[in-house]
């Protein structure tokens, strides 16, 4: 590859499909996206369905304190309904709570989603990161992580499962970490956008834990698990009243409009759904770390999300190399050279249908085992 192509290319992201587009003038419709981290079973047939048949659902507001929808959300996480707020995405919240908290010094756990550090800079605060260690595959070391505290922290970050790593913390170490921030009195934001896809969610999962302490609260969604980011619907999980309170005093009047209400409610109730696509991806997850497991060039992480993390070992091969020979196949990867703490050659991917993913193995094999020149 020239070295003045490596200047001026472009940081592609998983959504960013008009881009590779009209960079590689590929059609969309044509790319396998696995970059994006979206269930490929796509939206629920039932839900399709009930949808079309009630899309006169628009000619009323939604409830403004969304009842129905928040009975749902705490059926199926098993909390408390007054513990639920909705919300236009799991951005929404993100902004409103690290917006509400204000925070003086904050500490991201990563290499992790950007949003957030975006986000805290607006708030006008110190930012500190804490990085995962390659070594452990990418898993909180706790007791470190507790001596690596600063005396003024008031606010912790956590993403768990972890994008793009896809490790991810247990519910009992969760605990060990929320009663050393409750000792410390740092609040903590938990983002569980991919703890559906977990093998066990009720091992990771840090909403049982909310009832216990009013210094955390959890943010989940729909547009992965569920396959619809368009629908922008998300919601938080927290005991500490007070805080909620104030958070929906500064949050919009129906920031969820009544398509979103309404699908939400069938969306997290379709078992047949839900069992599906947990039994594609927890096949398909096992079968491409074994499949990677046997290819000398790369190393495959442990992984608890719907994505993979692989580290490339052959000498001069790049993330973006890798990324490029398999977009020119209509296949997007995500090169995470953009990641912050991800010293080193990596590239992620999401488990797609067995014979996409199949595909992408093939190409990560050849690309592993020789430099790829353009």
């Amino acid at each position: 590859m020239s070295e003045s192509k490596k200047q001026t290319r472009p940081a592609f992201h998983g959504s960013d499909i008009e881009q590779i587009e009209k960079y590689y003038g590929i059609p969309g419709d044509q790319i396998v996206k696995f970059g994006a981290n979206v269930n490929p079973l796509g939206l629920s047939g039932s839900v399709k369905k009930a949808l079309a048949e009630h899309l006169d659902i628009i000619t009323s507001y939604p409830d403004r304190d969304y009842k129905g929808l928040r009975r749902v959300i705490a059926a199926y996480c098993g909390t408390e309904m007054d513990y639920v707020v909705t919300g236009n995405g799991s951005t929404e919240l993100i902004s409103l709570l690290i917006s509400q908290r204000r925070a003086k010094h904050a500490l991201v756990i990563g290499p992790t989603y950007s949003e957030y550090e975006r986000e805290l800079s607006l708030t006008g605060g110190q930012i500190s990161k804490y990085y995962l260690n390659e070594a452990r595959n990418f898993r909180l070391d706790i007791e470190d992580f507790e001596t690596a505290l600063s005396n003024d922290v008031d606010f912790l970050i956590l993403c768990n499962p972890n994008n793009p790593t896809s490790s991810a913390l247990t519910q009992d170490e969760l605990k060990i970490v929320a009663e050393i921030c409750k000792k410390h009195r740092i609040f903590i934001m938990i983002d569980e956008t991919y703890v559906e896809f977990a093998p066990s969610v009720e091992n990771i999962t840090a909403v049982p834990l909310v009832k216990d302490f009013d210094n955390l609260m959890v943010l989940r969604g729909v547009s992965k698990f569920f396959a619809a980011p368009g629908l922008r619907l998300g919601y938080g999980i927290t005991s500490n009243q007070d805080f909620l309170d104030n958070l929906k005093k500064h949050q919009n009047p129906w920031s969820l409009n009544s398509i979103g209400a309404y699908a939400g409610e069938l969306m997290l109730q379709d078992q047949d759904y839900i069992r599906r696509t947990r039994d594609l991806i927890h096949t398909e997850r096992l079968q491409c770390l074994e499949t990677l497991g046997g290819f000398p060039h790369v190393k495959a992480y442990p992984a608890y999300g719907n994505f993979i993390l692989v580290k490339l070992l052959e000498e001069g091969l790049t993330s973006f190399e890798v990324f490029e020979h398999a977009i020119r196949q209509g296949m997007m990867i995500r090169d995470c050279s953009s990641f912050e703490g991800l010293p080193g050659e990596y590239i992620r991917f999401c488990i797609m249908n067995p014979k996409d993913n199949t595909r992408l193995l093939n190409c990560i094999r050849y690309c592993s085992h020789r430099s790829v020149q353009y």
